[in-house]
């Protein structure tokens, strides 16, 4: 059960990131017997994708099919994942072929089937090799297939893969919330991992048979949840501050002059820098042309 709450997270987390530099078919459906994409990406114009996303950003400068697993991934499931590829492959050569165009290699999609471990005799089984000038974790296949298994809780841990290491498992998982937390809040997906982490936290925490893995999750993003709350509860408190201050502001004016014409609007916020007892005697006891010379 639990295993589809993460799959879920996973593919929800992936279409989120991957959203504002392209196109995201999340759960695209394919010929042949009825098979799910995980996502499919389609970049738009190049961008600086790899500069905000790493390593995954990396992967998503082309096309891309990403099949995100929660458990090591058996050798049948990177079959399935490979027939899925050849599928959307075959689809777009028909298209190809109707359209009487013929197909850039650069259109063709490359499937990266992102798994927490990936063992040696598996890697083996599909001739699936790391590259040179590619960290540690990332294993191609032969060049035709456009494939590669990426071992999540081998890449090193660096910032550049942290957008991956989120969606790895145990100690991999709790190391990568933990830089998540320690990222700047004007971070673009700080935010938003943070958000379907704690939705991730709240499907968990209803299921009966959580193993201890899931629990140390839980408790692990308890605290977060609770900082980020009281962050917002205050953040809320603030802004109702703030629009009682305006307010007061605004119907002293009206009371005193009658409506706001666009002198009066321009020197609302300098009033509002002032704090309350200094602004509210000054509106009560300046005239109008004193409060424009002074403040505007």
């Amino acid at each position: 059960m639990t295993r589809f709450i993460h799959d879920q997270f996973a593919k929800d987390y992936l279409e989120e990131l991957l959203t504002p530099y392209g196109e995201v078919q999340a759960a695209r459906r394919v010929a042949g017997e009825v098979r799910e994409i995980d996502v499919y990406f389609i970049p738009r114009q190049p961008g600086n994708i790899s500069e905000t996303l790493g390593l995954l950003g990396q992967f998503a400068t082309t096309p891309a099919l990403f099949e995100p697993f929660r458990n090591p991934a058996a050798a049948t499931e990177i079959c399935d994942c490979l027939l899925k590829l050849l599928e959307v492959r075959g689809d777009l050569q028909r298209q190809a072929n109707r359209n009487n165009t013929r197909i850039q290699e650069s259109d063709l999609p490359k499937l990266w089937i992102l798994t927490p471990t990936a063992s040696a005799s598996l890697l083996s089984g599909f001739g699936a090799n790391p590259k040179a000038d590619f960290l540690p974790g990332v294993y191609f296949m032969a060049e035709y297939l456009r494939t590669a298994i990426v071992a999540i809780h081998q890449l090193p841990i660096i910032p550049e893969t942290l957008w991956l290491r989120i969606i790895g498992r145990g100690n991999i998982q709790k190391q990568a919330i933990d830089e998540l937390e320690a990222l700047s809040p004007d971070n673009p997906f700080r935010k938003a991992t943070l958000e379907l982490l704690y939705n991730l936290q709240r499907n968990l925490q209803v299921t009966q048979n959580q193993d201890e893995e899931d629990r140390e999750l839980v408790m692990r993003l308890a605290p977060l949840y609770q900082q980020d709350r009281e962050q917002a509860i205050q953040e809320g408190e603030e802004r109702g501050i703030q629009q009682g201050e305006r307010l007061v502001v605004e119907n002293l004016l009206k009371v005193r002059f009658g409506e706001l014409d666009n002198q009066l609007q321009a020197i609302i916020e300098p009033l509002l820098a002032l704090p309350p007892e200094e602004f509210t005697p000054l509106l009560l006891q300046l005239s109008r042309k004193q409060l424009i010379d002074r403040f505007c």
